[in-house]
Parts: C-alpha cells; sequence; structure tokens
C-alpha cells in the first residue's frame, strides 16, 4: 500500500497535480517505487502460486447479484453478509472480479506501460519510441483506476464487524471470525 501511495503521490505530481518532492525529484521516487512494485508483484505472484492461495482470485459467477444487492443497500439495513467467509473461501464473488481484474490487467498494463515510458523516455530518452503520448495516458488511465480502488478500499475497511477489524484483518492477515465461521474453519483444518 505504501508503495502504491508513493506511486500516486509522484504520479501526480509529475503530471503538475501539485508540488510535493519537485519534479526530477519525483521522477526518481516513481522510477524506483516502479521498480519496487515489480519485485513485490513477483513475489506475490509466486506466493500465491506455490501456497495454492491463487484459487482464491478466481472468479466466480455465484452470488455476484447478491452481493453488489448487499453493498448497494443491505449493509445499509444491518442485513447478514451473503457469503460467509471460511479460510478456503476469504474473498467474495464481488472482490474475486476485482482482484481478478486488478492481477490480469490492470497492474500488468501499469508495470508495462510505466517500465515503457521509463525506458523510451527517461532518462535522456535511451531509446527513440513514437507514440508515447498513447502509453502515457493508458499509463495515467490505469492510474486513476488503481485510486478509484484505493478509495473503494478506504471505504470498505469500515464495513467490518467493527469501523477497525478490516483495516486489522489487512495489516496483520488474520481475521477474527464469527463463531458461525470458526466452525466452519476448524471443520476445514
Amino acid at each position: 500500500m505504501l508503495l502504491i501511495l508513493l506511486l500516486m503521490i509522484t504520479g501526480f505530481e509529475i503530471h503538475s497535480t501539485f508540488k510535493a518532492f519537485g519534479f526530477e525529484t519525483s521522477v526518481r521516487l516513481h522510477s524506483v517505487a516502479g521498480w519496487g512494485f515489480l519485485i513485490l508483484t513477483i513475489f506475490a505472484i509466486f506466493w500465491m502460486l506455490v501456497t495454492g492461495q491463487s484459487r482464491q482470485f478466481i472468479p466466480v459467477k455465484n452470488n455476484v447479484k447478491s452481493q453488489i444487492m448487499y453493498y448497494v443497500s443491505g449493509i445499509f439495513k444491518k442485513e447478514p453478509h451473503p457469503v460467509k467467509k471460511t479460510v478456503d473461501n476469504k474473498l467474495n464473488p464481488l472482490q474475486r472480479i476485482i482482484y481478478f481484474g486488478l492481477i490480469i490487467l490492470v497492474f500488468p498494463v501499469q508495470l508495462i506501460t510505466g517500465f515503457l515510458y521509463l525506458f523510451f523516455h527517461y532518462p535522456d530518452k535511451p531509446f527513440a519510441l513514437e507514440g508515447l503520448e498513447t502509453i502515457a495516458v493508458l499509463h495515467t488511465l490505469n492510474a486513476f483506476l488503481m485510486v478509484a480502488f484505493v478509495l473503494a478500499h478506504l471505504y470498505l475497511i469500515t464495513t467490518g464487524h467493527t469501523v477497525t477489524s478490516n483495516l486489522e484483518a489487512m495489516i496483520t492477515g488474520y481475521e477474527n471470525l464469527d463463531e458461525e465461521h470458526k466452525e466452519t474453519e476448524t471443520a476445514t483444518n
């Protein structure tokens, strides 16, 4: 998350949205953070494949509509969550679709366009490539998708059993499940 925030801040400064570090420093920080994000992505993919957790991100058709309706209105009426969390089913159907899109489309496009722009434009144009405007626009559009994802995450952090329970789960990697979930979790282990 810190890398994504640093990439957002420096990226917006590179686009002259505001001034924080200065243009040249922002370009350097953005490049270093981009490399860090690539390395983190490689390790995350490796971990997901080795541990089998990649199955958590495969989209499913079941309960997509009920999950959308829950987020649109059910959550405000204190209705029960339509999909119960278990050790083997950590993400709801909507989360699976969104994370799958991020992993398969947004992150790769962001990394590819960022590195194309880096190596074909900065520093001192080591390679010449026409059409960098298209690459830059695609990179920026993807950045706005990531900003939307972060904003949605900030909201969804507050929708757990308590206002901070989802944040705690995101930071620690552990989540306290209610008694019904614990019985399911115990049965699956």
